[in-house]
C-alpha cells in the first residue's frame, strides 16, 4: 500500500510557505544583526529540502519495525540532553531568557525539546496499548496504572518548565498525555481526575513566578473589559486588574491583523515587520501572515492544516494497530494544539505561550521534528485503511 499523498503534499505546501515569509517577514531582524539579504531565507530553504527528504525517506519504512525505533531513539536521545544541558559548557549551549534551550552543533543549534514530544508521543503510544484497554476497573486500579506516568510527567515538566523556562510546551504535552489516556481506554472519571491535577500543576507552575504572573495580568488587563460583560458585578470587580502592563507584542499582533483587512498589503509591503514584532517570522508569523495576504491568506492557511489534521487524524481511526492508532492521534494533538495555542495567543484570546507554529515558523528544530512526525504517519498510513 501506498503513503497518504494528501498529507505529504499538504505539509510540503505549508512549508513553502513558511518559506516565502521568512523571507518577507525577518527585513528588521536581517539589518539588526547586519546579515546578508537571504539570510533568513536561505536556512529555512534549506532545512525544508532536508526535512521534505527525510519525510519522504521515513515514509518508505516499515512501520513494523522502524516506528519503535524512531520513536524510543528520540525519546531517550532527547531525554538525556534535556538532562544533561545545565553542565554543558556555555560554548556548547545556546541561552534565551536565561533558559538553555539549544544545543549548539556545528553550523546550526538543536532544540532537544521539539524532538522529544514526538519521541514522548510514542513512548505513551506503546505503553498506553500495553497497559490501558477497555475493561472496567475501580479508580484505585486505575490510579495506580497511570501513576507512573504521572511520574515521568513531573519529570518531564521540571526538565522543559522549570529548567528551559517554557511553559507552553508542557501544555502542550499534558493535554496530549490526558487525551491519549483517554482514547487507550482511560475511563472518564480518572479523565477528570488527571485533569484536575494538571489544571493544579499548571496554576502552581503560573504563580511559583513572577515572570508568568506579570504576563497573566499583562493579558488580563487587555481583555477584562469584554471578559467583564459576561460576569457578576461582584466578581468582576474582584478580578478588576488596574494599571496592568500594556502587551506590546499582542498590542502590535492586532494591529497587524487589522491592518491586512481582507486582501491584505501584498507580499513584502507590511509595516509591522519593521521594528514594531522584530521576531514576527518566528513566533509571530501568523500574524505577520494576515498582514501581507489578509483575511484571504489566513483562510487559506487554516483550510491548509484543518485538512493536514483530518488526514492524521483520519489515519488514527484506520489503524488497528493500537499503537499505530494512538500514535497518529498523538502527533495530531501536537500540531492541532500547538497551532491553537499559537493562533488564539497572537489574537489575545489566551496568553501568548511562546509556542512556534508548525512548518511555518521559521526555525530548523520545529521543521525538523515536524517533518519526522509526519513520515512516521505517513508510514502509518500504508498499514491503514484510508
Amino acid at each position: 500500500m501506498q503513503a497518504d499523498k494528501s498529507l505529504f503534499f499538504t505539509s510540503t505546501i505549508l512549508m513553502i510557505v513558511g518559506v516565502v515569509f521568512s523571507l518577507s517577514l525577518s527585513v528588521f531582524a536581517v539589518l539588526l544583526f547586519n546579515y546578508t539579504e537571504y539570510h533568513f531565507f536561505i536556512r529555512q530553504f534549506g532545512v525544508v529540502f532536508v526535512g521534505i527528504f527525510v519525510m519522504w525517506a521515513i515514509s518508505l519504512l516499515n512501520p513494523d519495525k522502524a516506528l519503535f525505533w524512531i520513536g524510543f531513539g528520540l525519546f531517550f536521545s532527547c531525554f538525556i540532553a534535556m538532562s544533561v544541558m545545565y553542565v554543558l559548557p556555555a560554548s556548547m549551549v545556546t541561552e534565551a531568557g536565561g533558559a538553555r534551550r539549544w544545543i549548539r552543533l556545528p553550523g546550526f543549534s538543536l532544540a532537544p525539546v521539539e524532538f522529544f514530544k514526538i519521541g514522548f508521543v510514542y513512548f505513551l503510544a506503546w505503553s498506553f496499548s500495553r497497559k490501558i484497554d477497555d475493561s472496567k476497573k475501580t479508580i484505585l486500579a486505575e490510579v495506580k496504572i497511570l501513576f507512573p506516568y504521572f511520574i515521568v510527567f513531573i519529570i518531564i515538566v521540571y526538565l522543559i518548565a522549570v529548567l528551559q523556562n517554557d511553559l507552553g510546551q508542557v501544555v502542550v504535552l499534558g493535554a496530549t498525555l490526558i487525551c491519549m489516556a483517554y482514547f487507550a481506554g482511560a475511563s472518564l472519571r480518572i479523565f477528570s481526575i488527571i485533569l484536575t491535577i494538571a489544571i493544579g500543576v499548571f496554576t502552581v507552575i503560573i504563580v511559583t513566578s513572577d515572570h508568568r504572573i506579570a504576563r497573566l495580568k499583562s493579558w488580563w488587563g487587555s481583555v477584562q473589559d469584554f471578559m467583564m460583560t459576561f460576569m457578576p458585578e461582584a466578581m468582576a470587580q474582584a478580578l478588576r486588574v488596574d494599571n496592568a502592563p500594556e502587551p506590546y507584542q499582542v498590542m502590535h499582533s492586532l494591529n497587524a491583523i487589522r491592518h491586512g483587512e481582507f486582501w491584505g498589503e501584498g507580499l513584502g509591503a507590511g509595516i509591522i515587520k519593521l521594528g514594531f514584532l522584530s521576531e514576527v517570522h518566528t513566533d509571530f508569523v501568523l500574524a505577520g501572515i494576515a498582514e501581507e495576504a489578509g483575511f484571504a491568506g489566513i483562510f487559506c492557511v487554516v483550510m491548509l492544516f484543518s485538512w493536514l489534521i483530518y488526514r492524521i487524524f483520519l489515519i488514527s481511526s484506520r489503524s488497528e494497530n493500537k499503537v499505530f492508532h494512538l500514535f497518529s492521534l498523538g502527533i495530531g494533538m501536537l500540531i492541532s494544539l500547538s497551532f491553537i495555542i499559537n493562533s488564539y495567543g497572537i489574537s489575545s484570546i489566551i496568553p501568548i505561550k511562546g509556542i512556534a507554529v508548525p512548518f511555518l515558523s521559521y526555525g530548523g528544530s520545529q521543521i525538523l521534528a515536524s517533518c519526522i512526525a509526519i513520515g512516521m504517519i505517513l508510514m502509518i498510513s500504508k498499514r491503514a485503511n484510508i
